[in-house]
């Protein structure tokens, strides 16, 4: 199975103590691919960077980390985004972004037939709703067009709600987005509170019905302390999350249950199986700083 995850990877300023912050990268399709190929999957990042050193320095370690690069542009006298990341005493988080003018919202602007082409040829794309805030309407219409001729290849498609109000100029334009593309999704990975900011919806049945209803085979409503909700054929289980967890740092828990649960479903594993494996990677990503924790913490 090969798997083409499109995004943004960031430069992630983390708190590390008092006036303290600690340089790395991440960004949520960023982060789910390096989960993915480090359960072995055969996994791309497809992006657009710069040519300063610190997109060198992403470069060299997502090929560290086995995730193909061939498909990254790289565009003259730019440079990526930024992040802060600022936690609580419970280990939430608050972001702040510098990321305007990063090369990766031209991706699709940028994209010529070729690329478009190899693409369309993946067995898998994955996406989510950032990525989706990043492209902008032209872009947005050529990732539609290249999911329509993935999917009439025979190849899936797997989405990540990952609702961000500043990334949308209002909700409206989210939801139109939203609906052009969800027919299109196989597996859906909603997060219950940011469904809930976006569509109202008032628990995670009434979430995985409503996007069933645009004929999604599969739709895993993540909730956090309180487990997920998967909705499979005409089954749906209530998985619940690993107890007595302590949080230091819940940045990408969502992006690693997401890897955990499509590296288990890829290779055979029942949904209710997949989602135990995400809590369980999950877990382990939330007891570390930052979004990717050292190759010896994975469970």
């Amino acid at each position: 199975m090969r798997i083409a995850a499109l995004g943004e990877c960031m430069v992630e300023l983390s708190s590390s103590g008092p006036d303290s912050y600690a340089l790395a990268f991440g960004g949520d399709t960023l982060n789910t691919s390096v989960y993915l190929a480090r359960q072995g999957m055969n996994v791309d990042y497809v992006t657009a960077l710069g040519d300063d050193h610190l997109s060198a320095r992403m470069l060299t370690q997502w090929q560290d980390e086995n995730i193909g690069t061939s498909l990254v542009m790289q565009v003259p006298g730019r440079m990526p985004g930024l992040y802060m990341i600022e936690r609580n005493a419970a280990g939430e988080r608050s972001f702040f972004y510098w990321r305007d003018r990063a090369p990766a919202r031209e991706l699709f602007q940028r994209a010529d037939e070729a690329l478009l082409e190899k693409l369309s040829q993946y067995d898998w794309l994955y996406f989510s709703g950032i990525s989706l805030s990043l492209y902008g309407d032209d872009g947005r219409a050529r990732l539609l067009d290249l999911i329509k001729t993935t999917k009439a290849k025979g190849g899936r498609i797997a989405f990540d709600g990952n609702y961000r109000p500043r990334g949308w100029d209002h909700a409206a334009a989210a939801r139109k987005v939203y609906e052009a593309i969800l027919p299109y999704v196989d597996i859906a990975f909603p997060t219950l509170d940011d469904e809930q900011m976006l569509y109202a919806d008032t628990d995670a049945k009434t979430c995985a019905a409503r996007l069933r209803s645009f004929g999604i085979d599969e739709v895993i409503v993540k909730q956090g302390a309180d487990g997920c909700l998967i909705s499979v054929g005409h089954d749906s289980h209530h998985i619940p999350a690993l107890a007595n967890i302590t949080p230091v740092d819940t940045t990408a828990a969502g992006d690693s249950f997401n890897a955990a649960y499509l590296a288990a479903r890829l290779t055979g594993a029942s949904a209710p199986q997949a989602a135990r494996e995400g809590h369980k990677l999950a877990a382990a990503v939330i007891c570390h700083r930052g979004a990717l924790i050292p190759k010896e913490a994975m469970p």
